[in-house]
C-alpha cells in the first residue's frame, strides 16, 4: 500500500439522495477512525445531491453514471476503483455513529483471513432502540431475512458468526472480492448481496456480526410492494438459488425450495410481475450456466456443510397464518357499520 493511501475506502451509491447525503456524509466526518476516502457512486441524479457533496466536501472522490444502472453496476464501479487494502459499503440513507468504522475495523483487523466480511449492527431511524438489521439469512425455501429485525438490540449485543453481511453497511477485505467476485451485475438490484455472501462461503469465508459497529438506517415501511420490486426479487431469488446450490441438495430440498416460490407468488398479489420475473430469467441462462460451472469448480466446503449454512426456517407468515388473518378481517365490523347511540 502507498504511504498515501488510505487503509480503507467508503463506497456510497447515490441516486437522487440529496434529502439523506448531508446526515451520511456528516457522519462519516465525525468519525474516531479517520484512514479512510469516500467515494461517491451516482447513478445519474438529478437533485443537486452530487453538486453538495462535492461543494461541501471537495476532497471526496466521484464516479458518475449518465442513468441509474442500479446498485450492483454503481457499487462494483467503486470497488473496482479502489485500491485500499478494505473496502466498506455504506447506503446514502444511513447515519453511523462516531466509532461504527473504528469497530469494523478493529473486528476485521484481529479475524483470521477467513474472515471476509464484518456485518454492522443496523437500527431503526425512527426507533434506535430496535434493529433494522444484524446480518442476513437465507432458508431453503429461498427467503432472504433480516436477523432480528424489529426485534430489540440488546438481543443482539454479542459478536458472533452470521450467513451473511446487508451491504448497506458492511466492511470487506480486498481480497474477499478478489477471489470470489464483484457483485452479479446481471441482478440490477435486490438481493445480490445475499448471492455474494452465499457465494464468498462456497470458497470458503465467513462473516462475522459487530454489534458494536451501529448505524442508524430509516426503515422502509412493509407496504404494498410495487410491480419492478416483485419482477426482480422473483428472478434474482430463482437466479441465486440456481447458480449457488449443488444439484444433490437440489434434490434434497427440491420441495421446499419449490414451495417457497409458490409462496412468493401468492403474496406478493402481483401474478403477472412474478411470471415477468420468471420470463427475464429465461435471457440469463447461460451466464446462469457458466457462473454455476464457475461456482462448483471453486467450492471447497461440503454439501454437509452448504446444507447446514441455509435455514429451514421461512422467516416470513406461514400461509396458514395469512389465510387465517384474511377470515378475521371478513367478520371484523367496518368503521361503517358501527353505530354510535
Amino acid at each position: 500500500m502507498r504511504s498515501n493511501q488510505k487503509s480503507v475506502t467508503v463506497i456510497i451509491p447515490v441516486w437522487n439522495s440529496g434529502r439523506w447525503l448531508p446526515d451520511c456524509l456528516a457522519s462519516l466526518h465525525q468519525q474516531t477512525y479517520q484512514d479512510f476516502t469516500i467515494l461517491l457512486v451516482d447513478n445519474g441524479s438529478t437533485d443537486g445531491a452530487v453538486q453538495f457533496a462535492q461543494t461541501h466536501y471537495p476532497r471526496l472522490e466521484l464516479i458518475s453514471f449518465a442513468t441509474n444502472l442500479g446498485f450492483a453496476v454503481a457499487v462494483n464501479a467503486g470497488i473496482r476503483h479502489a485500491s485500499s487494502e478494505y473496502i466498506a459499503l455504506l447506503n446514502v440513507d444511513t447515519r453511523p455513529e462516531p466509532t461504527w468504522l473504528e469497530c469494523l475495523v478493529k473486528r476485521l483487523d484481529s479475524s483470521p483471513p477467513e474472515i471476509g466480511s464484518i456485518a454492522s449492527q443496523m437500527l431503526l431511524m425512527e426507533n434506535p432502540i430496535l434493529l433494522d438489521d444484524a446480518g442476513d439469512t437465507l432458508s431453503w425455501y429461498g427467503s432472504a431475512c433480516k436477523r432480528g429485525h424489529h426485534a430489540p438490540a440488546t438481543g443482539y449485543a454479542k459478536s458472533e458468526e452470521v450467513f451473511s453481511a446487508c451491504a448497506g453497511a458492511a466492511l470487506y477485505r480486498r481480497q474477499f472480492f478478489e477471489q470470489v467476485g464483484l457483485f452479479d451485475e446481471t441482478y440490477t438490484s435486490y438481493f445480490e448481496d445475499v448471492d455474494l455472501g452465499l457465494r464468498g462461503r462456497i470458497y470458503g469465508y465467513r462473516c462475522l456480526y459487530e454489534p458494536a459497529a451501529k448505524v442508524l438506517h430509516h426503515g422502509h415501511s412493509a407496504g404494498i410492494v410495487g410491480g419492478r420490486y416483485v419482477a426482480l426479487m422473483t428472478r434474482n431469488r430463482l437466479l441465486t438459488m440456481l447458480k449457488n446450490i449443488p444439484a444433490r441438495l437440489w434434490l434434497k430440498h427440491g420441495y421446499t425450495l419449490l414451495f417457497g416460490q409458490f409462496y412468493f407468488f401468492l403474496v406478493y398479489k402481483k401474478p403477472f410481475h412474478s411470471l415477468k420475473g420468471y420470463a427475464q430469467l429465461l435471457p440469463l441462462i447461460p451466464h446462469l450456466v457458466r457462473q454455476r460451472q464457475k461456482i462448483m469448480a471453486a467450492s471447497v466446503i461440503s454439501a454437509d456443510t452448504f446444507e447446514a449454512m441455509l435455514s429451514t426456517d421461512l422467516g416470513e407468515p406461514s400461509l396458514r397464518e395469512i389465510i387465517w388473518h384474511k377470515v378475521q378481517d371478513l367478520f371484523q365490523p367496518k368503521t361503517s357499520d358501527v353505530f354510535m347511540i
